[in-house]
């Protein structure tokens, strides 16, 4: 399924309104708040910045700011899969999750090669 830049920025901003759902199931403690700080911060910036890729300049501003949306959409993959490691919630409530954050670090790392392909051309 082809999706436009419509399509793609709600799935990226479901997926950070996702997070911060489910990081609000996460026991209180010291140390998990700071894993809930680096994984909001690192998830909302997927929407965020793919809705400026959208508002590109030129091919070179726009694959760069897609290197930024792939770097966030990874770092939200470790801090899921930290979580997973250090059991702080039932794996099976993250399994969703964590394939929308696999499928997006894949959307975005081939949309970068192809960008660089295309601007070889």
């Amino acid at each position: 399924m082809i999706m436009d830049k419509f399509q793609l920025q709600d799935r990226t901003k479901n997926f950070a309104r996702r997070v911060f759902k489910m990081v609000e199931r996460l026991p209180k403690s010291r140390g998990v708040e700071v894993i809930v700080y680096q994984l909001v911060k690192a998830s909302t910036p997927v929407a965020a910045n793919y809705r400026a890729v959208c508002r590109a300049k030129s091919k070179a501003d726009f694959i760069n700011k897609l290197k930024i949306v792939e770097e966030e959409c990874d770092e939200s993959l470790f801090w899921l899969e930290f979580i997973i490691g250090l059991e702080l919630i039932d794996k099976k409530l993250l399994e969703n999750l964590m394939k929308e954050a696999n499928a997006l670090v894949a959307i975005f790392t081939a949309a970068i090669k192809i960008s660089k392909t295309n601007q070889k051309s």
